[in-house]
């Protein structure tokens, strides 16, 4: 199902709270906002006492104030359910709601998201505010969607109240319908744990050593998420029964212990992000920055904004700067960072970007988030600037509804993801490979996009012509089967390190490795070590280029005919030994390399599977500049040349392209200048 935000041009808006505000200012800022090119705003998600400001009693005339001048003014409005916060005389009197620490200490009212999914009392008053505020407001005709809550597991993505243990327990029995089958599938005889009643099982609680059995902790983690899917299932079921026909219902924010990807499906139109790219410049981010791509790695997060929604929004764009007064510490955009934050979210798909916020707020913890003005809220240079950005999003409006080409692709699914936040050894070769792939494609000026194979089905994946899948530690035979289907019609599938070794318990399999992806691989694993710090460096030899092999290595021998030595390693004791083998299948080929992927590595990959720098041959960019790329369903494509350097770039247009932004022609050198973008058009280009 195409999930998008349907709209007939990309389109700006903001955040506004006019709970905050004095409501002779109302009309003045709306006039203000649609003047500088603002067109939709954002309202209420933390206003559940504006509606409902004692027990049971409801009053709509607030709001209904609002919205009317809002309506006189022309502006579009995006209303929330206020979920995120619930009010104080909700929490005193209902103590239950509320989350609470591992130890079972209750988080308390003065914060946000100080509340539990699964409350049976708190899923009743959420109904309650839900059912009368769309019931109310939904058919506004200012009003075109609702956002469900407020980011969802932020702050908090772990919860264990009372209510939490008592959920998790009907959540097991579904799953497993009886205790020997929870009993074999979290090998509770290791270390005397088994249960003989569901009332022994809790949430995860405090042990010695903070050692938890890990196949509870991750039905634990699957738990969680499905508690969020179901809240906001909860409210979107509640939303669609009053909004209006092409109103749209989403949520905004990526967080973790959640499966987004099923929440769109089940809940939303499409997802929305909030992107914060200045967070590069905090101090501890800065000086442990090693890559020097800082706020490009929020591209990352775009990515996975996409894999979600392939046209998406984003709720909250950075426009000030950013911090709490309890933490986090962010500096203003310098003159430009806006523009190009805007344009790299726009360039990886999204179709509507709203800066967070449009007044700084002048009380509370958030007085350190700046948005588009400060305090005193007179005109200012980040104001200027939305207003020219506004000029630029004019020159777009063939971009609008198109989506973001790649032929690369990276594999994630949830489980994984999810193992890998538990399991350490899982985690660090993760991590080096996710941001090492994520490197070399930036800096190789590679497109690609993020495949959820759990929620994609394998003909999805043949658009691609590499997949990589860095460290697949969970396999099942449903994943084995969509990732042969790939390869046997002509994919070229590369695996890491650590693959096939557990099953969807997350117990160690007892098959020889990979385990269920031995067949494809033709590859088997008779030993494997961490890299040992005595050792320094373990490289490979891939005919004639040495590439790092980092942090764990498989020693890796050829089963079949088929499967081809491509690169031995050259270091430790196990110096000869195969590094890198790769199998024929069907039309295709899967190379399986021993060690987590290096930068260097990724890049040396990339370049022998001839994926890097796709458009290379059309235009050449620094380091120092991202490229993305939009195509239409006429196959236009629209490329995104952005310079996140603070001195100008020299780029290189071999062939003539469109300049959507000047309006003509250009070809040859240009120079963009500190933290410029432009945008250049290939009209009907079938073959580029």
């Amino acid at each position: 199902m195409e999930r998008s935000m349907k709209l007939d041009k990309i389109t700006l808006g903001t955040c506004y709270y006019p709970e905050h505000w004095p409501e002779e200012m109302w009309e003045e800022d709306l006039q203000r906002m649609l003047e500088n090119g603002i067109e939709v705003i954002r309202i209420a998600e933390f206003a559940w006492s504006k509606i409902e400001p004692r027990e049971g009693e409801f009053t709509y005339e607030f709001f209904d104030r609002f919205l009317e001048k809002a309506e006189k003014a022309g502006m579009k409005v995006i209303f929330c359910t206020p979920s995120a916060t619930p009010p104080a005389w909700l929490t005193n009197k209902y103590p239950e709601v509320l989350n609470a620490n591992m130890d079972g200490v209750l988080y308390r009212h003065g914060c946000r998201r100080h509340y539990n999914y699964n409350s049976p009392k708190y899923q009743e008053l959420v109904t309650r505010i839900a059912e009368k505020s769309a019931a109310h407001y939904a058919s506004h005709p200012a009003i075109i969607g609702w956002q469900i809550d407020n980011e969802l597991n932020c702050e908090k993505n772990e919860f264990y109240s009372e209510s939490d243990t008592i959920a998790f327990r009907v959540f097991l029995k579904k799953k497993y319908h009886t205790l020997d089958a929870l009993n074999e599938a979290w090998g509770t005889v290791f270390w005397n744990q088994t249960y003989t009643d569901w009332e022994e099982i809790y949430v995860p609680r405090p042990t010695p050593s903070n050692a938890t059995n890990p196949h509870e902790v991750l039905d634990y983690v699957r738990f969680v998420s499905d508690s969020t899917c179901f809240f906001a299932k909860m409210q979107s079921d509640i939303l669609k029964k009053y909004v209006k026909p092409g109103d749209f219902i989403t949520t905004n924010g990526l967080f973790g212990n959640l499966d987004n990807h099923r929440m769109t499906e089940e809940s939303l139109d499409f997802i929305t992000y909030d992107s914060y790219p200045n967070f590069a410049y905090c101090l501890d981010s800065y000086e442990s920055e090693k890559d020097g791509l800082r706020d490009r790695k929020w591209s990352r997060n775009l990515a996975e904004a996409r894999a979600v929604s392939p046209v998406f929004g984003i709720m909250e764009q950075q426009s000030g700067a950013n911090g709490w007064n309890t933490r986090m510490e962010a500096p203003t955009p310098k003159p430009g960072q806006m523009t190009l934050w805007t344009m790299q979210s726009i360039g990886h798909g999204a179709d509507y970007v709203s800066y967070f916020r449009w007044r700084t707020c002048t009380m509370g913890t958030e007085i350190y988030w700046h948005g588009i003005l400060d305090y005193s809220g007179r005109d200012n240079r980040r104001l200027a600037e939305v207003k020219q950005i506004h000029k630029m999003v004019g020159a777009l409006e063939p971009v609008t509804g198109s989506h973001y080409r790649a032929e690369v692709g990276i594999v994630k699914d949830y489980d994984n993801l999810w193992d890998a936040g538990l399991d350490m050894w899982h985690q660090r070769v993760d991590r080096e490979s996710s941001k090492s792939l994520f490197a070399a494609c930036q800096k190789t000026h590679t497109p690609f996009d993020f495949c959820y194979l759990d929620h994609m089905r394998a003909e999805d994946l043949f658009r691609y012509k590499v997949l990589f899948y860095p460290h697949a530690t969970i396999v099942t035979s449903e994943m084995s089967e969509k990732l042969t289907a790939y390869v046997e019609q002509g994919g070229c599938l590369v695996l890491g390190c650590r693959t096939g070794y557990k099953d969807e318990t997350g117990k160690c399999v007892m098959s020889r490795l990979p385990g269920l992806l031995q067949p494809l691989t033709g590859t088997d694993i008779p030993e494997y070590t961490f890299v040992s710090p005595a050792d320094g460096t373990v490289y490979a030899d891939w005919d004639g280029v040495q590439i790092e092999a980092c942090i764990f290595n498989d020693l890796l021998e050829p089963l079949t005919e088929q499967a081809r030595v491509e690169a031995r390693y050259v270091s430790s004791y196990y110096a000869g030994t195969p590094a890198l083998i790769s199998n024929a299948k069907g039309k295709g080929r899967v190379f399986y390399f021993g060690g987590a992927f290096h930068e260097h590595t990724a890049r040396v990959f990339l370049e022998k599977l001839g994926v890097a720098q796709p458009y290379g041959d059309i235009l050449a960019l620094p380091e120092g500049c991202e490229l993305t790329v939009r195509e239409s369903t006429d196959q236009s494509r629209y490329f995104f040349v952005m310079n996140y350097l603070e001195e100008t770039a020299e780029i290189c247009l071999k062939e003539v392209f469109l300049d959507l932004f000047e309006g003509k022609e250009a070809e040859g050198k240009l120079e963009l200048p500190p933290y410029g973008t432009k945008v250049l058009a290939k009209i009907n280009s079938i073959n580029r």
